[in-house]
């Protein structure tokens, strides 16, 4: 995945540019520290102010950990707007990236779905 996108479909979640010395699914690399890219994809406002395909989910669980994880307005909204726009997500319990198909939403739906 190309590290540059069209900005008016997508945008960071720091507000910042892509770093260009960084080629991976994220635009920012993971910091060692937290186990988090430093700045994630998601949906420009233009996007997700288009609407909602699912409903508006904050917080998923890992299935294999059974922690729970929140995450922040701009990247619900964009999983709401397009449920399938990220492969993989983090899970707080583990410190880790896992594939969608491994979390929960607090309703039981699988996330990505």
């Amino acid at each position: 995945m190309a590290n540059t996108r069209d900005p008016k479909r997508y945008a960071t979640t720091d507000g910042q540019p892509p770093d260009p010395d960084y080629d991976g699914h994220a635009p920012k690399p993971i910091n060692p520290d937290t186990g988090q890219h430093g700045a994630y994809w998601i949906l420009s406002d233009e996007e997700r102010a288009k609407g909602f395909v699912r409903p508006l989910r904050c917080t998923y669980v890992h299935t294999k950990c059974g922690v729970a994880t929140s995450m922040g307005l701009k990247l619900s909204e964009t999983y709401a707007r397009e449920p399938g726009f990220y492969g993989a997500t983090f899970c707080v319990g583990c410190g880790e990236h896992f594939p969608v198909a491994e979390f929960k939403w607090d309703d039981g739906k699988v996330v990505g779905s």
